[in-house]
């Protein structure tokens, strides 16, 4: 159960850039030492195939509605790589705690992609693009600031992963009240517009 921190924050580095989070922690297995890192994620195929999807990711992600296609399509694809990794990481556990790890993995996985792409949703609400692109920067080295944490200090990210998890379901939660209510004047505007006030003279 020692992979179950480690675990936790890739699946949560899965479900915001699973591409990325693959292609550092290889990385780091490689040529820094990173113990943790299952050898299977240091090969020159995996980390080509990780770096030329993570830049396709890169560039979808910031470009407003192509972003929340893109995550339209990654919903099975992130929770099953964080699935995958967690399996990987959990090495020589037996069948029961390699299920319990795998499972962790792609369920945080899963929830921190639902963070994610209805985040997503909500900024692409805004015409301008100046927000998703920093959205998605600001998304980009948080997964490679705590995966990078991970590989060395794995209890230390887990926390962090945990806090960034909770603060996006809270900004999910805030984000989809504001758009309820913009939503509702929006309504009455329009039916203020379409059933406009009829005053009769007096003859």
């Amino acid at each position: 159960m020692e992979a179950l921190p480690l675990a936790f924050t890739t699946g949560w580095a899965s479900g915001i850039n699973a591409y990325a989070c693959v292609l550092i922690l290889g990385l780091l297995g490689r040529f820094a030492g990173a113990d943790d890192v299952p050898t299977a994620l240091t090969s020159n195929g995996v980390l080509i195939a990780a770096g030329v999807l993570f830049l396709f990711e890169f560039v979808a992600d910031k470009i407003p509605y192509i972003d929340s296609a893109w995550d339209a399509i990654s919903t099975v694809i992130r929770p099953t790589i964080g699935a995958i990794l967690a399996a990987l990481l959990s090495g020589e556990a037996s069948t029961l705690h390699q299920a319990i790890i795998a499972t962790t993995g792609g369920l945080v996985a899963l929830l921190s992609h639902a963070v994610k792409s209805s985040l997503r949703l909500a900024i692409n609400t805004s015409p301008e693009p100046v927000t998703n692109i920093a959205a998605s920067s600001g998304e980009d080295v948080a997964v490679a600031g705590v995966v990078s944490l991970a590989a060395f200090h794995p209890e230390a990210a887990l926390i962090i992963a945990a806090v960034l998890l909770v603060l996006g379901l809270i900004g999910v939660y805030f984000a989809f009240r504001f758009i309820r209510r913009g939503y509702r004047r929006f309504q009455a505007w329009r039916e203020k517009r379409s059933n406009p006030a009829t005053g009769s003279s007096a003859v």
